[in-house]
């Protein structure tokens, strides 16, 4: 029988070495990296059925590389591994199209039954955040009550200034011009009225875009 092959996204690469070993005896774990960033141009090359990420990564964090991964195909399966408790974050993880969301307290069973429910069409959350996240739903289904949606340039953008990065070497890595970082920054500052760079990196953990 075919086995599942499992792409890993975290940034601390102890726990990528464990969920290796761990998964390794039933999956095909077929890469791990350390970035968003990394994580698309893997999983464009190695066509993974799952993808086990974190929420905090740097250069593109786990929500924006799923949004950005959503128009991929075939479309692989999304299983967020994360310290994150936030059930705000998990039900946004939720929207941009998780199969399952998981703490990294949670037990080493619930991965594997994750990836199995996964590849099954099930969605699979952790037992810990179950009540909370259904209220999120009743509450907010859609997300509208969210801060003012940005452009997924503006996300990026905005995530690479929060990791303190100078204007140049986020166009380096963006492979923009300066010119397009900073119209970017102050486009965003303008339409939400922000006055310092200090205070839109206040706005982006304040209204998560940018997991804290």
């Amino acid at each position: 029988m075919k086995r599942t092959k499992v792409l890993l996204a975290d940034d601390h690469t102890l726990l990528l070495e464990a969920f290796k070993r761990l998964l390794e005896p039933e999956f095909e774990v077929v890469g791990a990296v350390a970035d968003g960033r990394a994580l698309l141009a893997a999983a464009r090359t190695l066509q993974p059925d799952v993808i086990v990420l974190d929420i905090a990564m740097p250069l593109l964090n786990g929500l924006e590389a799923a949004r950005q991964l959503q128009g991929m195909s075939p479309h692989p399966k999304l299983i967020f591994l994360t310290m994150n408790p936030d059930p705000d974050m998990a039900a946004e993880a939720l929207r941009v199209g998780a199969s399952g969301y998981l703490l990294k307290t949670s037990a080493a069973s619930e991965l594997t039954k994750a990836i199995r429910d996964a590849m099954h069409g099930l969605k699979y959350i952790t037992p810990a955040m179950k009540r909370e996240l259904e209220e999120v739903f009743i509450e907010d289904p859609l997300g509208e009550k969210g801060p003012q949606m940005l452009s997924p340039r503006q996300r990026e953008v905005l995530q690479l200034l929060v990791e303190g990065r100078p204007m140049k070497q986020i166009a380096d890595i963006l492979n923009v011009a300066p010119r397009t970082v900073a119209y970017h920054k102050y486009k965003m500052m303008a339409d939400l009225r922000l006055k310092t760079t200090a205070e839109l990196i206040q706005y982006a953990f304040k209204n998560k875009i940018v997991p804290g």
